[in-house]
């Protein structure tokens, strides 16, 4: 059976792209960014795609596509900040190497700027990203197995951290 040899999960801002590509660079796998993904899929981007056809078509391309990548992808899952929301898409991260990239709004705010291409975030970024946090965090905590505090590190250290949380998992199996 094939498993990504870590999923990544947090919001917005986080990091789960760039963090994702270093990681997967330090264990000589590929990512898979879902949202990537999904934009192929649609052949537009996720902001077009809340705008034409709204967040539950989004949603539903979303979760068959993290879907798939769970049963098909042998490298660094990337998982949009929304995706773990979905009680199916939570059901199916059961058993896999969840980890939480956390990062707080000043950090986040640095990273993304907010800007239109983050639609859940269009108006009133700050108050809509704390409201979402709100939200999202206890999903997130409860579905990751490590949580790793990404605020003023770099990618490489953030995923250095990583690895040897890997390392500990599969010396613990």
């Amino acid at each position: 059976m094939t498993r990504p040899v870590a999923v990544l999960i947090g919001p917005p801002g986080s990091g789960k792209t760039t963090v994702g590509r270093t990681l997967a660079a330090r264990l000589n796998v590929a990512l898979h960014d879902t949202d990537a993904a999904v934009e192929v899929v649609a052949g537009k981007t996720i902001a077009d795609v809340f705008i034409d056809d709204g967040e539950p078509a989004f949603r539903a391309l979303e979760r068959a596509e993290v879907a798939r990548a769970l049963a098909q992808e042998s490298g660094v899952l990337a998982l949009g900040g929304g995706a773990p929301m979905d009680p199916a898409t939570a059901d199916a991260l059961a058993g896999h190497r969840v980890v939480m990239l956390d990062v707080g709004i000043a950090d986040a705010a640095k990273r993304v700027g907010f800007d239109q291409s983050r639609p859940l975030l269009a108006v009133n970024p700050r108050a809509s990203w704390v409201a979402l946090m709100k939200e999202r965090r206890p999903t997130y905590e409860r579905l990751a197995r490590h949580r790793v505090d990404t605020a003023g590190r770099t990618p490489e250290e953030i995923a250095a951290e990583i690895v040897a949380l890997l390392r500990a998992d599969e010396g613990q199996a």
